[in-house]
């Protein structure tokens, strides 16, 4: 595991973070202002842009259109990386875009295809992310342990960073 050095590394790590896992927490705002939280899975990372496909008439595209901002939140425990990254989401029908994003593992949710009239896309543009990294081996983790029995204090096996992507 090699740190980052540099916010170009940085957001590299967290898009491989988020690849790796391919599954999130889609966080958006109803209408009372609560907080809602579903899972998504990743389409694709296009450069700050992360893809889903979801019905063009669920909740979550309503929320979308009242308050673009979203949070995403990954977790991967076996592997010890965890990623919350905050974005401005939007709704699109964009049905060139849906063939490219497509997998027949899709049709499960949208039986017609790409072209369902029902189907579309979010796209959130990243804002900001922190993550966490940490080594997920036995011995690691052991040697972390006896660490803070013997010295009183966590050890510092982990990566911790946070990066802006861009500015809305």
């Amino acid at each position: 595991m090699t740190k980052p050095i540099n916010d170009d590394e940085t957001r590299i790590k967290v898009r491989d973070l988020l690849e790796k896992t391919r599954f999130v927490m889609l966080v958006t705002t109803d209408a009372s202002g609560s907080m809602q939280s579903r899972p998504m899975t990743i389409l694709a990372i296009e450069d700050q842009t992360v893809w889903f496909f979801t019905d063009v008439n669920s909740p979550k595209t309503l929320e979308i259109g009242r308050d673009h901002e979203v949070l995403l939140a990954s977790a991967d425990p076996s592997g010890q990386s965890f990623v919350s990254a905050t974005g401005t989401a939007r709704v699109t029908q964009d049905v060139e875009k849906q063939k490219a994003l497509w997998s027949e593992a899709n049709r499960l949710w949208f039986p017609k295809g790409p072209e369902s009239e029902n189907l579309a896309l979010i796209a959130v543009t990243l804002q900001g992310a922190e993550y966490w990294d940490s080594p997920a081996s036995t011995a690691l983790f052991a040697y972390g342990y006896v660490k803070a029995v013997v010295a009183g204090k966590p050890p510092t096996t982990g990566e911790n960073e946070t990066v802006t992507f861009a500015r809305t």
